[in-house]
Formats: C-alpha cells, structure tokens, sequence
C-alpha cells in the first residue's frame, strides 16, 4: 500500500501526515467537515477559542457516532431475529 505525505488544515492549523493513497480523499474530506463545524459554531456560539470550539466538534462527533452504534446494534438485532424466524421456517419445512 503506497503512502503520500498530506497537509491537512485543522482550526488554523497545519498537520503534516502520511496517509494510505487509498485513504486521502476520505481524510481530507474529514478535515473540511471539522472546518465546516468549528465555523458553524463560531457564528452560533460566537466562540473564537480555538480549544472550545474543537471541544464541541469532538463532543458533537462523538453523540453522532453513539447515535450510529445504537442503530447498527438495532439492525444487528433485526437482522439475527429474521434470521433465527427463517431458519425456524426451513427447519419446520424440512420436517415435513
């Protein structure tokens, strides 16, 4: 896997990295969303300090992953209780 070296802006800062090739597209992507959020907070908290504003981004980052492992878990769930019903079905089908 070929590596590339990046810089990636973060809140006025420049982060020198290397990166999968693979990979570069979806980071910088990543970079631009952490942007977009720090501003939005700027203009809606009116906040200019840097260390707060990463602070709600993470923390605003982290309540969306948590949203999106409970809802993996509840399609987990779903899709296990379809298949234990289809495997009952066939089962009960194979018998007869």
């Amino acid at each position: 896997m070929s590596e590339i070296s990046i810089k990636l802006k973060i809140a006025d800062r420049e982060y020198p990295m290397k990166v999968a090739a693979a990979d570069e597209e979806r980071i910088r992507r990543a970079g631009r969303e952490i942007n977009e959020r720090i501003k939005q907070y700027q203009e809606r908290f009116r906040l200019d300090d840097k260390q707060d504003l990463l602070a709600l981004v993470a923390f605003d980052a982290w309540i969306e992953r948590l949203k999106h492992d409970a809802a993996r878990r509840e399609n987990e769930k779903l899709v296990s209780e379809k298949i234990s019903a289809w495997d009952t079905m066939l089962a009960q089908a194979l018998q007869e």
